[in-house]
C-alpha cells in the first residue's frame, strides 16, 4: 500500500494498491468533519527534553538579550498548533464544548502525564501553551493513551491528538495495547475510539508513525492515523480516515480515467465519503466529477497532473450541491477532570497572526457535509467565508 502526500482537495487521503490482476485499486476519503452525539476529545502534547525548543525555551532572548537590547523574544511554537486544535475541537467536535489537554513524556523516564486541564475554545484561544513543569527524560506516549482511554472509557466515542516532535521509546507497547484495545472495540467490549498523531519540528520520525497508522491488529478496526504539521494543507484533515462509509456528500457524481472514460458512476447511490475503484495500471491520475467541477488527483507523488476545470454540462441531470449535515449535538457528561498541576504564570504571550509559520497559514477551513438528512451544524468560520470545495 501507498499512501500519497500529494492530495488535493476535496479528498482527505488517497492509498493505491497493486493488484493480482495489474490493475491499481485506489481507496480515498473526502474530508468532512464527524458528528456523533457524545463525543469527547483530547490533546496531549509532548513534554519531552527533545521539545524545549519548540516551546521556547533556550532561544535568545533571556536577561542578557533584555539588558543589551538585543535578541528576539523566544518564540513558542507549540502554541499557535495547541491553541488551534484545542479550540476547533472543543467548539466543533467535542459533545460538551471543551477539550482535555494534558502533557505526556514529562518527568522520569518520560513516563508522567501532566494535566492542563478542560479548556472551552474561547478558552483554548487565549491559553499559552508553556512547557511543562518537568520536561521527560524519555519519549513513552502509552501512559497518554491509557490517560484517555480509562477516563473517557463511558464515552459514545473519543478523539485524540498526541502532538510529538521525535522518536517514540515504547512503541512496541503501544502496538501491543493498541491490537487488544482494537479486539475489544471489534468484540463490543469498549466504545469506538480515535487516535492521531501529529508530528511537529525537523526531527521527526514519520517511519514510526507510520508503522502505527498502519498497525494491523487482526480486526477491522483502525485505530491510529498520523500527520506532519508543515504538511497539512487544512485542519480537518485530523479527520481524513474517520469516514461513515454510508454517508453521502452529493447526489451524483463520477470517477474517470485520464481518457475521459467511466471507471464508477454514483448516479443511482450518490456520491459517498469513502470511494473504492480500480484504475489501469498505466494511469497517471483519475478524476472525480461532481457539481460541475473536474478534480484530477494523481496516483502517485510526481504524477504530471492538469489543472481541476469546470466539467461539462452533465448529459442527463445536472448534480445538485452537497447534502446537508447531521443535527446539533446534544450536551453529554464529562467525565470528572483530575486536579490540574499548579503552573507558575507563562511571561511569554500568544503567538500573533505575524509570527505564525507559512504551516499555520495553511490550516485553512473546509466546507463539506454529509447527508443524513437533518439539518447542519457545521460552521467552520462565518456564514460569509463559507465555501464548499466541491462547488
Amino acid at each position: 500500500m501507498s499512501q500519497l502526500k500529494k492530495v488535493v482537495e476535496p479528498f482527505g487521503e488517497v492509498n493505491v494498491y497493486p493488484t493480482k490482476s495489474g490493475r491499481t485499486r485506489v481507496v480515498a476519503t473526502i474530508l468532512m468533519e464527524p458528528h456523533r452525539e457524545g463525543t469527547q476529545t483530547g490533546i496531549a502534547l509532548d513534554g519531552s527534553g527533545s521539545m524545549a525548543k519548540l516551546y521556547g525555551v533556550g532561544q535568545s532572548g533571556g536577561v542578557l538579550s533584555s539588558i543589551f537590547g538585543g535578541g528576539k523574544p523566544p518564540h513558542n511554537e507549540i502554541t499557535p498548533v495547541a491553541q488551534k486544535l484545542c479550540a476547533y475541537l472543543a467548539r466543533k467536535i467535542d459533545a460538551d464544548g471543551g477539550t482535555t489537554c494534558i502533557y505526556w513524556a514529562a518527568g522520569p523516564g518520560g513516563s508522567q502525564i501532566e494535566v492542563i486541564g478542560d479548556l472551552t475554545a474561547d478558552q483554548a484561544e487565549q491559553h499559552v501553551f508553556g512547557p511543562p513543569r518537568d520536561f521527560g527524560t524519555g519519549t513513552q506516549l502509552l501512559p497518554a493513551v491509557k490517560y484517555f482511554v480509562d477516563r473517557f472509557k463511558d464515552a459514545p466515542w473519543g478523539f485524540y491528538v498526541f502532538i510529538t516532535d521525535g522518536e517514540l521509546h515504547d512503541l512496541d507497547a503501544v502496538k501491543a495495547y493498541s491490537t487488544r484495545l482494537a479486539k475489544d472495540v471489534e468484540g463490543g467490549r469498549r466504545r469506538p475510539l480515535k487516535f492521531v498523531l501529529i508530528g511537529i519540528g525537523p526531527d521527526i520520525n514519520e517511519t514510526q508513525m507510520e508503522e502505527l497508522d498502519d498497525l494491523d491488529t487482526g480486526t477491522s478496526i483502525d485505530l491510529w492515523d498520523h500527520k506532519l504539521a508543515a504538511e497539512m494543507r487544512v485542519l480537518q484533515e485530523i479527520f481524513a480516515e474517520v469516514i461513515d462509509q454510508h454517508a453521502r456528500v452529493a447526489d451524483n457524481g463520477r470517477i474517470l480515467d485520464p481518457q475521459g472514460r467511466v471507471v464508477k458512476n454514483y448516479s443511482d447511490t450518490g456520491l459517498p465519503g469513502y470511494l473504492e475503484f480500480e484504475m489501469p495500471t498505466d494511469a497517471a491520475y483519475f478524476t472525480l466529477e461532481v457539481n460541475g467541477r473536474r478534480i484530477h488527483q494523481g496516483l502517485f507523488d510526481r504524477a504530471q497532473v492538469p489543472a481541476s476545470d469546470v466539467a461539462p454540462p452533465a448529459q442527463e441531470e445536472d448534480i445538485p450541491s452537497v447534502l446537508p449535515a447531521d443535527e446539533p449535538r446534544k450536551p453529554a457528561a464529562r467525565a470528572p477532570q483530575p486536579p490540574p498541576i499548579p503552573r507558575a504564570p507563562e511571561p511569554a504571550a500568544p503567538a500573533a497572526a505575524d509570527d505564525l509559520t507559512p504551516e499555520d497559514d495553511l490550516w485553512k477551513s473546509i466546507d463539506l457535509q454529509m447527508d443524513t438528512g437533518k439539518p447542519s451544524d457545521v460552521d467552520l468560520d462565518s456564514a460569509d467565508d463559507k465555501k464548499n470545495p466541491l462547488d
